[in-house]
Order: C-alpha cells, then structure tokens, then sequence
C-alpha cells in the first residue's frame, strides 16, 4: 500500500488538530477493550490494547486529519464545535483503522518484514498467523465504532455503506496486484497502462483520497449521489499520486524520500516499466525482460538506464503537467467554492512533491 503524504493544516482554532486526534484515539481505544459484546480476560484485553498501539498508531495518520480539515472548509468555519470535531475525529480514525486492517493482512500477503519501522506485526513473536485474527478484529472494530457514534444519525447508513464499498474496491484492487505479479508466473507481457491504472484506482485511491473527503461531505449533510465528478477527481488524484511514488522509488533523492527504492527488484507493475515497456525496441524490450524482477545490482542498473536512454524523465515531467493542469481545471469547473477549496488543498501538497 502507497503511504501518502498529504499534510493537512490545523484547523481547530486554539486545539492542535494532532493533539485533539491523539485524545480521541484514547477515547475509542478505551470503549474498544470495554465492548459488552465480549466477555475479555485479562490477557485478551492486553492483546488488543498492544495490537491496536502497534497497528493502528505509527503511520502520520494523514488520511485521518483530512476528515477534519475538509470537513472544516466545507463548513466555511475556522473552529469545529466539540461535538464536530469529535465526530470529524471519530471517522478519522475509522480510516485509520482500516487502513491498519488492509496493512496488517498485506504484509503477510507480500510476506514483507517491516512496516514503519519496525517488524510486520505478523512478525512479532507470539503473533504469527493470529494477526490474520486481528485484521478481522480490526474491522469489525469500525462497524462498533461507528454504530456507537452515528447510529441515530442521517448520514448513518449512508456511511456504513460508503466504508462497505470503498472496502471492496481495495480488496479487489489487492486481488488484482497480486494475481498480476504472482510470485513464479512472472511475466512482464501482463503489465500495461490499463492493468497497472486498475490496481493503483482500486488498491490505493478510494480509500487513500476518495475516502476522507467523502466522509467529510457526509458530516457536512451532502448527499454523495451529487458528488461524482468530484469522486472521479479524487481518484485521478490518486493515480498521479501514484505514479509520482513510483518515479520516486526510481529516480527519487535518497536524503528526502528516506529510503532505497526496490520496485525494478520487487517485479512492481510500476508507471515506469509500463512506458518503457510501450517504448522500447525489441534490443530494449529483451534487457527489461532479462532483469526486470532481480536483485542483482548490475540487473537493477540495466533497467535504470534504459530508463534514461527512454528519456522516461522527461515523460513523468511532461505527464506530472497534463495531470496538473487537467486536474485544476476539473476542480474549478466544481460549483462549489468550498469543495474546490478542499480538493486543491489535496493537490497543492502532492503536486511536484520530492518525497
């Protein structure tokens, strides 16, 4: 799953936005390990209250603070009532926790390591294929969370709902990325522009920029049905956003992005062996299809240069402006102003990013 780096500003007047989001954390956590639904013992309870810390906390929670900033702007105010923010925070952190429960099975999926840091929870001794137990549980945590908090509310159904489809779109886009790069059936003739939009649409821009808008819209007694086009914004927000993550897992500066790109080695159906792929001459084709997908440095190299050789630089710049420009004129031609305002307040921080 892409980490997205969108910086939300604070909006809560006087309160810090991350400190108020922090409490509100606490607060849920707190009514999690006192659900009467469950009879826990004492180690059940230990269990959770780890899990949950190690999970669900430890990421920049950016998806989360963006539920309360938009729903701040959409609101045409600079400070949240106590009950707004606490609601805002409250399905915050339900992305948060989704989020959590996609990364949690994801990493045994990929049987990746780390994760922010530290070991895949999965990793942990003692944990194991438990953490499969605890992604369920941590979605089912949302379903409580939410029926404690909006249940009475207008916009409930409305929001259970909207978590319910946004779910499968990431677990189908999931599904796809790893029947595309099936580990043992590698072959890069699967990769086009089409399969790799799919994935990234479905796996990463629904709930990662679609989501915490929607949720917003739906604080603020907007009717989704009315939002569609700024739904389709958001996704292609989040397919530039993506493709910006993969020319910087190639062509990125190691002292700002903080880490080795490892997409040529990890066999990624990656925006940049899509183009080259489309580019290249059968001579080019052949080296892709030689070292495409190994770890050995000189394979990484060849692919690299012909990365240059292709000139896919010079693509990504000229794709990184069409996609900036289309996008603004898409959101200016949004009837509202506070809606254009939250929309180019997600692209303004994404746009032309060096991490």
């Amino acid at each position: 799953m892409a980490t997205v780096e969108v910086v939300v500003a604070n909006g809560l007047g006087g309160a810090d936005t991350k400190t108020v989001f922090k409490e509100t954390y606490s607060k849920l956590k707190e009514e999690m390990l006192d659900d009467p639904a469950f009879e826990f013992t004492d180690e059940s309870l230990q269990w959770i209250d780890r899990m949950l810390d190690y999970n669900v906390l430890g990421g920049k929670c950016n998806r989360g603070l963006s539920v309360i900033d938009s729903y701040r702007i959409l609101k045409g105010v600079d400070v949240l009532s106590k009950e707004e923010t606490f609601l805002a925070c409250t399905l915050g952190w339900c992305i948060e926790w989704l989020q959590a429960y996609f990364l949690v099975l994801d990493d045994i999926m990929d049987n990746s390591q780390t994760r922010r840091g530290q070991p895949c929870w999965f990793r942990v001794p003692q944990v194991g294929l438990i953490a499969v137990n605890d992604g369920i549980i941590l979605r089912n945590h949302i379903s409580r969370i939410l029926q404690r908090h909006f249940k009475g509310k207008p916009y409930y159904v409305d929001v259970i709902d909207l978590f319910n489809e946004v779910e499968f779109k990431t677990a189908s886009g999931q599904m796809l990325d790893l029947i595309t790069t099936h580990e043992g059936e590698k072959d890069l003739t699967k990769y086009n522009l089409t399969v790799r939009r799919h994935i990234v649409q479905y796996k990463t821009a629904y709930y990662s920029f679609y989501l915490p808008v929607a949720c917003a819209l739906l604080l603020a007694g907007e009717n989704l049905d009315n939002f569609g086009d700024v739904k389709n914004i958001l996704v292609e927000m989040g397919t530039y956003f993506q493709v910006q993550d993969d020319y910087l897992d190639c062509f990125g500066d190691l002292k700002f992005i903080g880490k080795i790109g490892t997409d040529i080695e990890d066999y990624k159906c990656s925006w940049l062996v899509v183009q080259a792929l489309e580019r290249a001459d059968e001579k080019q084709k052949s080296i892709l299809f030689e070292s495409y997908g190994k770890s050995d440095p000189a394979c990484v190299a060849k692919v690299k240069d012909l990365y240059k050789e292709l000139k896919l630089e010079e693509v990504f710049q000229a794709y990184e402006r069409e996609s900036y420009n289309k996008l603004i004129a898409d959101i200016e031609a949004q009837p509202s102003k506070a809606v254009q305002s939250v929309l180019k307040s997600f692209l303004h921080k994404i746009y032309k990013r060096d991490k």
